[in-house]
C-alpha cells in the first residue's frame, strides 16, 4: 500500500513538472481578418522591417483591444501611403471589430512599431505610431475615439523610425518618448535589388540591399513638457547616437535599482546601447562597461528585439535580445553592480536559436507557476532563402523555452507545433480574455495577425495588477512592482513599449503556483514612493492606485 501511494506522489510530481502550456491560434474566428500590406519579394528594405503589435484598454471597459501596424508598399507610399495602424475593438464574447476609421486613426504613411501610454495623464491610453517617413501621435478622447495630435505635439519625426518606447526619465510626473531609428533610405533613389555584390547578396543570391553599405539614422528623446507638447532633446541628453547604428527595438528598466529609468536600444548590425540615467537628464552609454552590447565572444550582432524580466527572483532585471540568423538569441544575466554576463550558452538557448532570425520576444509566465519563459517570434528578412538547400527557411517557427528555476531553459517549442510557420515580426503578450492566462497576438509580414490564446489548465494561482499614478505619471510607467508568495518573491516593471516595436498589456501578471495568496505586495511608484500591503488573496485583478492602495478588483476564473 505505502509502496503505490509513493508511486502515485512520483506520478504526481513528474506530471506537474512535465505540464506544457497550451495554446489555440484564433485568429480567424475572433475577427483578426485584415492582412499586414507587403510584397511577396521583398526586394527593398524597408518592406522587411515593419511588424509592431499593441495591447490598449482603448475605453476603459477592463477588455483589452488591439493594434496592428500595417505597412505598406514602394508604390503606394509614393501615393501617400496606407492607413499606418488597424484598431480592433473586442465586443462581447471575445470578437474582435475593425473601428480604425470610426476611431480617427486616419493618417497614412508606412508604418513600422506601435508604443501605448498615457502622455497627458487623463486616464486614458494613447497611441504612438513610428513609420518611414513621419510618425504619429494619437491622443484618446474616450470611447475609443482618438484625435492626431503629431504636429500640435511635435513629434512626427521623419526619417525611418523604428522602436517605440514611454518613460518618465526626469520623474517629472509625465512620460516621456524615446524613438530608435534605422537607415537612410530615399525612397526615390533606393538602391536596385541585388545589385552590389557585398551588399544586395545573401549565401551567393540576391536579396535586398541593406542594412550593410547603407548610411544610419540618430536616434530621438523627446521630453514632454506637461502642456501636450515635447521637445527633442536627444543630443543634449547623451542618447543621438552619433555613430548611426541601426536602431530597431527599445524598452526602459531600472536595471541598477536605483528608482530612475534606464534604456537598451538593440542595434542591427552593430553594438547595442545601454543608457545609464544620470539623475540630471542626461545619460552615460554604460553598454561596453556593463558587458550588454555585444556577445560573450566580442562579436556584434545583428539585434532585434528586446525584453527585461527578473527570471531568477534575484531582484535584477535580466535582458534577453533576439538576433539574426547564424547568431544564437543572447540572454544576458544582470549581476547586481552594474554587471552582466552572457549567459546564453549554459542557460540552454544557444543552440536551438542558433539558425532563426528572432524578432517579438517576451520574458512570459505562461503556466502561472512563477516562473518566467521565453517567447520568440522569427522569420527570414529574404523570401529567397528558400532557393538555398540547408539555409534558414523564410517561414520559421515560433519559439518557446520554459524556465526551469535553476538558470537553465527548456526548448518546449513543440507547443506551437500546429501553428503554421511564417515570417513573423511583432509579438504582444496580455490576458486578452481576463482568465488568469497571458496569451500572445503576433503580427503575420504575410498575413493577418495571430492571436494565440492560452488555454492552459492547471491548479496554479495568478493575479493581474492595474496601476495607477496620481504623484506619478497616470499609467505608472516604471513602477516595479514586488510580490511575495510562499518562499519566492518576484518583481516585475511596467514598460511601455518593448519587444519588437510592440506594446504590452499594461497590467502586471504573476503567476504564483500553489500559493492562494500573497503575504506582500511592495510598489515603488516612478516618483520614488514605496507602498506595501500585506496578506492579499490570489486570484483577482487589482486595481492599485498610488497613496490608496487597492482601490478595485475583479474575481478571476476559479483555477481548475
Amino acid at each position: 500500500m505505502i509502496r503505490i501511494i509513493l508511486l502515485l506522489l512520483i506520478a504526481c510530481a513528474t506530471n506537474l513538472w512535465a505540464q506544457l502550456p497550451q495554446f489555440k491560434d484564433v485568429s480567424r474566428e475572433v475577427g483578426l481578418t485584415i492582412p499586414h500590406i507587403s510584397t511577396p519579394d521583398k526586394q527593398y528594405i524597408v518592406e522587411s522591417i515593419s511588424g509592431g503589435v499593441g495591447l490598449i484598454d482603448c475605453d476603459s471597459d477592463g477588455k483589452l483591444d488591439l493594434v496592428v501596424v500595417n505597412g505598406s508598399t514602394i508604390d503606394h507610399n509614393r501615393q501617400g501611403g496606407d492607413p499606418m495602424i488597424t484598431l480592433y475593438h473586442q465586443d462581447a464574447d471575445f470578437n474582435f471589430s475593425n473601428i480604425t476609421q470610426s476611431a480617427g486613426l486616419t493618417r497614412e504613411g508606412w508604418g513600422m512599431g506601435v508604443a501605448v501610454a498615457d502622455y497627458d495623464n487623463d486616464g486614458l491610453p494613447d497611441i504612438y505610431v513610428t513609420g518611414y517617413g513621419g510618425n504619429a501621435l494619437y491622443r484618446n478622447l474616450g470611447n475609443c475615439k482618438f484625435e492626431d495630435v503629431t504636429d500640435k505635439a511635435k513629434v512626427a519625426a521623419g526619417g525611418f523610425s523604428t522602436g517605440a518606447a514611454w518613460a518618465d526619465y526626469d520623474r517629472d510626473g509625465h512620460v516621456d518618448l524615446f524613438v530608435s531609428r534605422y537607415v537612410h533610405f530615399d525612397i526615390n533613389k533606393f538602391p536596385t535589388f541585388g545589385s552590389d555584390e557585398k551588399t544586395c547578396r545573401f549565401k551567393g543570391i540576391r536579396v535586398q540591399c541593406g542594412p550593410w553599405g547603407m548610411q544610419g539614422e540618430t536616434d530621438l528623446l523627446f521630453h514632454n513638457r506637461g502642456d501636450g507638447t515635447f521637445e527633442e532633446v536627444s543630443k543634449k541628453a547623451g542618447v543621438d547616437d552619433p555613430d548611426r547604428y541601426y536602431g530597431l527595438g527599445v524598452e526602459w528598466a531600472d536595471y541598477d535599482d536605483d528608482d530612475w529609468p534606464d534604456l537598451y536600444v538593440a542595434n542591427d548590425s552593430g553594438p547595442n546601447y545601454l543608457y545609464r540615467n544620470k539623475h540630471d537628464g542626461t545619460f552615460e552609454d554604460v553598454s561596453m562597461l556593463a558587458g550588454i552590447a555585444v556577445s560573450a565572444d566580442g562579436l556584434q550582432q545583428g539585434s532585434m528585439g528586446v525584453d527585461w524580466g527578473d527570471y531568477l527572483h534575484d531582484g535584477h532585471m535580466g535582458m534577453f535580445v533576439t538576433n539574426f540568423t547564424e547568431q544564437p538569441d543572447t540572454l544576458y544575466r544582470n549581476l547586481g553592480k552594474r554587471e552582466f554576463s552572457d549567459v546564453t550558452w549554459p542557460a540552454k538557448i544557444a543552440q536551438p536559436t542558433y539558425m532563426n532570425v528572432g524578432w517579438g520576444t517576451g520574458f512570459v509566465d505562461f503556466l502561472n507557476s512563477g516562473l518566467l519563459d521565453i517567447f520568440i517570434a522569427n522569420g527570414h528578412v529574404y523570401p529567397q532563402m528558400d532557393q538555398i538547400a540547408g539555409a534558414a527557411r523564410y517561414a520559421e517557427p515560433m519559439q518557446l523555452f520554459r524556465n526551469k528555476g535553476d538558470g537553465t531553459f527548456e526548448d518546449i517549442s513543440s507547443v506551437l507545433a500546429e501553428v503554421p510557420d511564417a515570417s513573423r515580426r511583432g509579438a504582444a503578450f496580455g490576458d486578452l480574455n481576463n482568465d488568469g492566462n497571458v496569451d500572445v497576438v503576433v503580427l503575420d509580414m504575410d498575413g493577418p495577425p495571430q492571436l494565440l490564446l492560452n488555454v492552459t489548465s492547471n491548479h496554479n494561482h495568478r493575479a493581474l495588477f492595474k496601476l495607477v499614478g496620481t504623484k506619478s505619471n497616470r499609467m505608472a510607467v516604471g513602477a516595479k512592482v514586488a510580490v511575495t508568495a510562499g518562499k519566492i518573491t518576484q518583481t516585475a516593471e511596467l514598460h511601455a513599449g518593448g519587444s519588437y516595436l510592440s506594446s504590452n498589456d499594461p497590467r502586471l501578471h504573476f503567476g504564483l503556483g500553489s500559493e492562494a495568496k500573497m503575504s506582500e505586495i511592495e510598489i515603488r511608484w516612478p516618483m520614488g514612493e514605496t507602498e506595501v500591503l500585506k496578506n492579499i488573496s490570489a486570484d483577482f485583478i487589482y486595481t492599485i492606485t498610488e497613496g490608496k492602495g487597492i482601490t478595485d478588483k475583479q474575481a478571476l476564473p476559479p483555477v481548475q
